[in-house]
């Protein structure tokens, strides 16, 4: 019965996966209360980059022993508030991964970064908060760093320079247990290499 389950549990994660996402909606991951357009597209198709650029998020969160909220090794602009490439962490709704259009200027900077260097490789590290069973906030996490993916190679970014991981639940940025802490843990991280 055990072992059953498991099966279940996995071929659900599998088909999760191999659905992939439309540009309206994740078909595999269902949306609470769906708000707008998909950023990820319609910014780009309609060259709408404005927005508000958020902070990085000083919640940290680590990976692999980095700093992902401090590239400024990489140059001055990476320390600069002002610019949205001093921002390495996108925040993500309920159940989506879709990319919020306040987060599509910091998607851009980075891979108009990226372009520009291509010997750079970044690690796009998914999470998701506590709240549904370990699979599907892997599934999920993966989704979120997948949407920061396509948005990056859209806009001229070699797949050789990106690297998916998927955390999960695993690394929260926040330990709280409501809705100010799992904002927080909602995000994609740009770990520079």
């Amino acid at each position: 019965m055990k072992s059953t389950k498991t099966f279940l549990a996995l071929a659900l994660v599998a088909a999760m996966l191999t659905a992939g996402c439309s540009s309206t909606e994740d078909e595999g991951l269902a949306e609470a209360d769906q708000v707008g357009t998909d950023a990820s597209t319609s910014a780009l198709a309609d060259g709408a980059m404005g927005g508000t650029p958020f902070g990085s998020g000083g919640a940290g969160g680590g990976f692999g022993g980095q700093d992902f909220n401090s590239a400024s090794h990489l140059g001055p602009e990476f320390s600069d508030p002002n610019n949205p490439l001093s921002k390495q962490v996108i925040y993500f709704e309920l159940d989506s991964s879709q990319i919020r259009q306040e987060f599509v200027p910091v998607v851009a900077a980075h891979a108009h970064y990226l372009s520009a260097h291509p010997n750079q490789r970044v690690i796009l590290a998914g999470h998701a908060d506590e709240r549904g069973s370990s699979e599907y906030n892997i599934a999920l996490g993966e989704q979120r760093a997948k949407a920061v993916e396509r948005m990056m190679r859209a806009q001229g970014v070699s797949a050789g320079q990106l690297e998916i991981v998927s955390y999960g639940e695993e690394k929260p940025a926040a330990m709280g247990h409501d809705e100010s802490a799992w904002q927080l843990n909602r995000r994609v991280e740009v770990g520079y290499q």
